[in-house]
């Protein structure tokens, strides 16, 4: 075999190797966000036999209205439920929930409960500092009964795609307890920020060296080039709108690439136009583009 044909064999070998990695790694990721996110987590259990589970999932954050969405589905256990393993309840019971605002959930005697929703607030983060924006939120349950309080036990799931949930419960005293979290993007949204960030700017560099070349050789208005820059710096804006989550204009993200990617662009499109109309026009008047 030549020394050609081996290193042909290498580049291949190397090819496929780094595909392999490239995968592997994609694969890891994704499997450690699976098992630490949308993964339902015990973070309150009362020592009493009879006592409300209460199933609450995270989702539709919406961070421009300060709120995001919970949904709630109580479960019996002792002397509250039918049976042992059974979601009917025995007798009434009244979950009070303090988000946004104050919430009452009632069950029925002989039926299961249904998820109920309620609205928490969200709080300490700002939305403009996308994709690094955090927050917090805070939400109390307490239950009763006819007899007086019933103790409640807490079952937190986060089911938003866009946010990760890092919570915790304190208490649970007697028939209350305090659900405490903090929300952060999600990984693969930091991930795809992080790439489209470098896309941008290495678009907006790719545009300045071709605006560079224009200029430098005298070649006068290419067409292909300038419909090449043209398209990319409106192509930047819906890259820009994919962005996950929906940041507003005037975002952090917004400052690290696409105002600067776009402004760059935009100058070396417009002067790859300049020094082309006067190439162009040099040309027509009979003079050559090296000449005075």
């Amino acid at each position: 075999m030549s020394v050609l044909g081996r290193l042909r064999g290498h580049r291949f070998a190397l090819a496929v190797l780094l595909l392999v990695l490239a995968c592997g790694t994609g694969v890891t990721l994704y499997l450690d966000e699976r098992e630490t996110r949308q993964q339902s987590r015990a973070l309150a259990t009362p020592s009493t036999p009879d006592w409300v589970e209460l199933n609450v999932a995270s989702q539709d954050f919406d961070p421009g209205g300060a709120q995001l969405a919970l949904f709630v589905v109580p479960v019996p256990h002792g002397g509250l439920a039918q049976s042992p393993g059974s979601s009917a309840f025995t007798r009434g019971v009244e979950i009070t929930v303090g988000g946004i605002t104050r919430t009452v959930l009632r069950t029925t005697p002989g039926e299961v409960a249904t998820p109920q929703l309620v609205r928490a607030g969200l709080y300490g983060g700002t939305e403009t500092d996308y994709p690094f924006d955090r927050y917090r939120f805070t939400v109390s349950f307490s239950a009763s009964d006819g007899a007086g309080a019933v103790p409640v036990g807490l079952v937190f799931a986060d089911a938003d795609p866009f946010f990760a949930v890092h919570p915790r419960a304190d208490g649970p005293a007697a028939g209350t307890v305090v659900l405490d979290a903090r929300a952060t993007r999600a990984r693969s949204t930091l991930i795809l920020v992080w790439f489209m960030i470098g896309a941008m700017w290495a678009l907006a560099l790719a545009v300045m060296v071709g605006a560079e070349v224009l200029y430098r050789g005298r070649l006068g208005m290419v067409w292909p080039a300038l419909g090449w820059m043209a398209a990319t710096l409106f192509a930047l804006v819906g890259l820009r709108n994919a962005a996950p989550g929906g940041p507003p204009i005037g975002s952090l993200f917004d400052y690290i690439a696409f105002f600067w990617a776009e402004a760059i662009i935009a100058a070396g499109l417009t002067a790859a136009v300049v020094s082309g109309t006067r190439v162009e026009r040099r040309r027509r008047a009979g003079v050559e583009p090296g000449g005075p």
